[in-house]
């Protein structure tokens, strides 16, 4: 029997869309029987263009968070009647009645702050999601996320079931073939991909970074990612300070920023809370060894290919770069374990698992 699946992949152009988009691809590759409907806002019809006949993309311009969600988003999926709908991520009608699944990276969202934002906004938006993703969990059949730990924090925070939160880990991809060289000033560098929000812990891993310059003064850290909202005061925090050798590169296209992981002397992974942490798995798989904070998740993700810190200790993080970067045995054998570390996840195998939750989903669902 074939069913009619709804995507929702309005996040597909975004940063959190490589999830949305390889999930797409592989669900083509393994599942020629249902027939898949991807939502995409409109300027992002042409970004996923499908190969399988049993895909089509539809247009939802509808704004995450908007009063045009809760009400035009919900009169869409109502006209559609799909026999279940995918939200990848929490924003969704919350009053739609019809079969649904949602993806829950984490609970980040909700136990953070971020000084670059307006205080009284962020907690009322805040505020709000709590609401929503409570809702979400109650309401949705099952509740996708990307890791044991945060399965752990979903059910303990909303008391649900094991059985209704089912783990679909990340994985990674890696394109050497299409690697382009990034021009910067350095001998050796670390490096750091992804966004600077406060919880991102990039001041200290400046501050550390600092205190290696007393024993490796070439040693350079290049910060790949868009230059706003905590980038920019990370940045700004930098230079009244008068540190030296840190470079913010703005966005980079793919084949710099993988070129910047497959020459890095380390990549860092300072964070003090995640829900999977996908740029270091995409640093071991371009022979980087990964130096990383043992906060949330990362330990279960990375396993005994990465070196762990304390990331509230400055000191710490300093003496475990040093010690990767000075120490070319260790750092090769480390890059030995980051590839055997990233083999093990596969993007096709959490397509499996997601179709496997649908099918359930649609004709089995017995938990409340």
């Amino acid at each position: 029997m074939s069913y009619k699946i709804a995507i929702d992949a309005r996040i597909i152009n975004s940063s959190t869309g490589t999830y949305v988009e390889r999930l797409l691809h592989y669900l083509q590759e393994i599942d020629k029987a249902n027939d898949y409907i991807v939502l995409v806002r409109a300027k992002d019809k042409d970004f996923w263009k499908p190969s399988g006949d049993n895909f089509t993309v539809k247009v939802a311009e509808y704004d995450n968070y908007s009063f045009n969600e809760q009400i035009g988003f919900l009169h869409f999926l109502n006209k559609l009647k799909p026999d279940l709908v995918h939200f990848c991520m929490p924003q969704q009608p919350i009053l739609y009645k019809g079969a649904h699944v949602t993806t829950v990276h984490d609970l980040t969202l909700l136990k953070i702050y971020n000084t670059d934002k307006n205080w009284l906004i962020f907690n009322i938006k805040q505020l709000v999601g709590k609401f929503v993703f409570k809702h979400v969990i109650q309401t949705s059949r099952y509740v996708l996320t990307v890791s044991k730990f945060s399965k752990s924090e979903i059910m303990k925070r909303y008391k649900v079931r094991t059985e209704k939160v089912a783990v679909t880990p990340l994985a990674a991809d890696v394109n050497i073939d299409k690697l382009a060289p990034y021009e910067h000033d350095f001998k050796e560098y670390i490096l750091y991909v992804g966004q600077q929000s406060d919880y991102k812990n990039i001041r200290r891993l400046g501050d550390a970074h600092q205190k290696l310059l007393e024993t490796h003064p070439n040693l350079g850290l290049i910060l790949v990612g868009s230059i706003k909202g905590g980038a920019l005061n990370n940045k700004k925090y930098f230079e009244d300070r008068g540190y030296k050798n840190i470079e913010f590169t703005g966005f980079l296209p793919d084949p710099q920023r993988d070129w910047l992981y497959k020459n890095a002397a380390a990549y860092i992974f300072p964070s003090l809370m995640e829900g999977f942490g996908l740029p270091g798995l995409e640093a071991m798989g371009y022979g980087a060894p990964v130096i990383s904070s043992n906060a949330t998740c990362l330990p279960e993700v990375y396993g005994d290919a990465a070196l762990y810190f304390d990331p509230l200790d400055v000191d710490q993080m300093a003496k475990s770069i040093d010690s990767v970067i000075s120490d070319e045995k260790m750092r090769q054998d480390m890059i030995k374990r980051g590839y055997k570390r990233f083999s093990e996840y596969s993007w096709k195998r959490t397509a499996k698992q997601t179709r496997s939750v649908y099918i359930d989903a649609i004709r089995n669902y017995v938990i409340y």
